[in-house]
């Protein structure tokens, strides 16, 4: 069995994590890209009519509170890092999958559920989001991850994936 661990809008919750709270709309770029267009946002800015992939202008023209962010990637490396720690607890294998996002592989399948929940209440008093899916394969365990609210166990693999609608494979 598996469990991936996934923070949503990773870069946009690096990029705030030490900042004081702000309930007005945030939208995250990429500096080092040749055009700077939003790469995430918060619902506050979704709200507004901001969306990915505009230009800065482009979501200021939608709202002029709208607060523009740069990625901050030593931020994001310590919180990958703090992700992987907390991951860590769980089992001895361990990848980084991606940036936000690690891969578990169990030996002992016995309460599954109740081990990574204890990960995400661990994570959420450090003030991260995190979400967790459990599955029989990695990449079952990473869509679970997606949908889940905060975690979600999948029983059968077949009606699990047959019930998910085809946008569902542009997860990335």
């Amino acid at each position: 069995m598996f469990a991936t661990i996934y923070l949503p809008d990773f870069y946009l919750q690096a990029a705030l994590r030490h900042q004081p709270e702000n309930a007005g709309p945030v939208a995250l770029i990429d500096d080092q890209e040749t055009k700077a267009v939003i790469i995430q946002l918060n619902q506050a800015a979704e709200k507004v009519g901001v969306r990915c992939g505009m230009t800065p202008s482009q979501g200021v023209a939608r709202s002029l509170k709208l607060v523009v962010k740069t990625r901050t990637r030593v931020q994001e490396r310590l919180l990958d890092q703090l992700l992987l720690q907390f991951s860590s607890t769980l089992a001895p294998y361990v990848e980084a999958t991606a940036p936000g996002v690690c891969t578990v592989q169990f030996t002992d399948v016995r309460n599954l559920g109740p081990k990574v929940e204890r990960v995400i209440d661990q994570l959420r008093e450090t003030k991260i989001t995190a979400r967790a899916g459990i599955g029989p394969t990695p990449d079952t365990s990473l869509l679970a991850a997606h949908l889940a609210r905060p975690v979600l166990q999948v029983g059968d693999t077949k009606t699990f994936l047959a019930s998910l609608p085809i946008e569902t494979l542009a997860v990335n």
